[in-house]
């Protein structure tokens, strides 16, 4: 078995070579290749907030609890069944028996703790093998008790309607404390999860590599292997995919999928989910401090354009940080409708003439829809109206290491995309006064309202959806008549895969779990 797994990585090598000719290319038998957007900063799922990194890591770990298939409802994984107090602060969940990580260590509830004291205990002796920029999802909670071997309590600070949601996200994903003991800062090269998929290698912007795990509690996976391949053009991930050097390709082009929809040698599949597109407006430093200003770009770009020309329709116009496919939440709020002489009257009226504009735009990353040609059409519209932008264009980690840290006084609007698995996660860690940059939160643009605080708080600490409904419903009005933001596009996923995939699908969670595909 290794040496012919061995031999068919090797073959997927090639192709790295091979596909850059006009040459078909073949993948080796029952290996699916994947054409991936960016390369990963890390196999640590504790560590990474890219949806780009979670594809890889769903198949290689397993929660407590996950989301069932093609929904975003909570069902059992690593935990069998749980239990809720009724004043909704204390969750004990019954893991199952005989699972072992990849490495052969015994999981259970004292892993389980390990991994959530990792994250927020700073006297934890591997909490430097950090950092958890995603831990806010769990700043709930008070205390992880071990009950005993397979029964794991969490103690809450106060009732927090998301925390199961927040346990099925990648960033609840269970790694093994052996692993993380064994190569502390450097876990990230060396994952080892329970997953359906184990860890075999990781060549930098070359490959990463994982095979199925025979033992998985789940019943193994039909593939004998995933090679996971960074490309980072869109272009040359449409030309691979022509040219048979992957199996699957995720975030087609728009331009694209016509073509593959008409050929009978791939499969285009489409999904909705909560997904929301924007630019992060600079509300600290600069022309955006002043939300007229901010509210004048909302009016100056054509988001229709946008989203049917530039996107092709495969997005739906942003009203505001709540995507629609939340569509409990009780929002009347509508787009900012294309209108140029609003946004120059509002120039005007707070006396900003022609406003000088730094606008980081990245080559490509998780959900960033073109982010190249959607960045000089919203540059184009901008200056339209009398804005003069200048744009700084960067590879997808290193625009994140640029922009996470904080806009400060170095730009003064940066494009930005995020998939999410409740209305409460992006305004609660991107648009909250206590998510700064310095304080670990992604409040990148440093947008402050204490109503807005006071309403997210509201929210999670709810129980009753109905009620949350109304919160987030309210949230979304305010933020949208504040604009930190540039609001553009709810996007509809999609990938393409050869016809010898079977059983590929997308999830609302826009995540890829591969054990249920098979290749001809």
């Amino acid at each position: 078995m290794k040496r012919l797994f061995r031999g068919a990585i090797a073959a997927a090598a090639v192709l790295l070579a091979a596909a850059a000719t006009p040459v078909k290319a073949q993948t080796p038998p029952n290996v699916l290749v994947v054409g991936q957007i960016a390369e990963p900063q890390s196999l640590d799922p504790h560590t990474v907030t890219a949806t780009n990194d979670f594809r890889i890591l769903v198949n290689v770990y397993d929660g407590l609890v996950r989301f069932k298939d093609g929904t975003l409802e909570v069902e059992p994984a690593l935990a069998e069944s749980w239990e809720i107090s009724e004043d909704g602060r204390t969750y004990t969940f019954k893991l199952r028996e005989n699972v072992k990580f990849h490495d052969g260590s015994p999981f259970n509830a004292e892993a389980v703790k390990f991994n959530f004291d990792r994250m927020l205990k700073e006297d934890h002796p591997f909490y430097n093998t950090g950092p958890f920029p995603l831990s806010f999802n769990f700043s709930s909670i008070e205390a992880v008790n071990v009950i005993d071997d397979r029964t794991v309590e969490f103690r809450l600070d106060g009732a927090f309607a998301p925390f199961l949601s927040n346990l099925a996200y990648p960033t609840g994903l269970i790694v093994s404390p052996a692993a993380v003991e064994q190569h502390g800062k450097d876990y990230g090269r060396h994952p080892s999860g329970t997953g359906p998929f184990k860890f075999v290698e990781w060549v930098s912007n070359q490959r990463v590599v994982v095979e199925r795990n025979p033992d998985y509690w789940g019943g193994p996976a039909s593939l004998e292997a995933v090679v996971f391949r960074p490309i980072t053009d869109a272009n040359t991930r449409v030309a691979e995919m022509m040219a048979g050097g992957i199996d699957v390709m995720v975030e087609v082009p728009p331009d694209n999928l016509a073509t593959f929809k008409e050929d009978d040698n791939f499969a285009v599949v489409e999904q909705a989910g909560p997904h929301v597109w924007f630019a992060i407006l600079n509300a600290k430093a600069g022309p955006f401090a002043d939300k007229r200003v901010r509210q004048a770009a909302n009016y100056a770009v054509n988001k229709e354009t946008l989203v049917n020309d530039v996107l092709q329709g495969t997005a739906t116009v942003a009203a505001g940080p709540i995507p629609p496919a939340f569509n409990w939440v009780e929002s009347t709020v509508e787009p900012y409708p294309y209108d140029p002489a609003k946004a120059k009257s509002l120039l005007k009226e707070a006396g900003a003439e022609s406003p000088a504009v730094t606008f980081y735009v990245t080559e490509g990353g998780s959900g960033m829809l073109d982010p190249v040609t959607m960045g000089a059409a919203i540059q184009a519209d901008l200056e339209a109206v009398g804005f003069d932008v200048k744009i700084e264009t960067y590879e997808w980690n290193s625009f994140l290491g640029r922009v996470n840290p904080g806009l400060e006084e170095k730009a003064d609007m940066a494009e930005m995309a995020w998939m999410t698995n409740d209305p409460d996660t992006v305004p609660y860690l991107t648009l909250r006064s206590d998510a700064m940059p310095d304080k670990g939160g992604f409040n990148s643009g440093y947008y402050s309202n204490p109503k807005v605080d006071e309403l997210l708080e509201k929210a999670r600490a709810s129980t009753d959806q109905a009620e949350r409904g109304k919160l987030y419903g309210e949230v979304q009005a305010i933020v949208h008549e504040d604009a930190p933001w540039l609001f553009v596009a709810n996007w509809k996923q999609n990938a393409v895969t050869t016809a010898a995939v079977e059983g590929f699908k997308l999830q609302p969670s826009f995540l890829l779990h591969l054990r249920g595909v098979a290749k001809q």
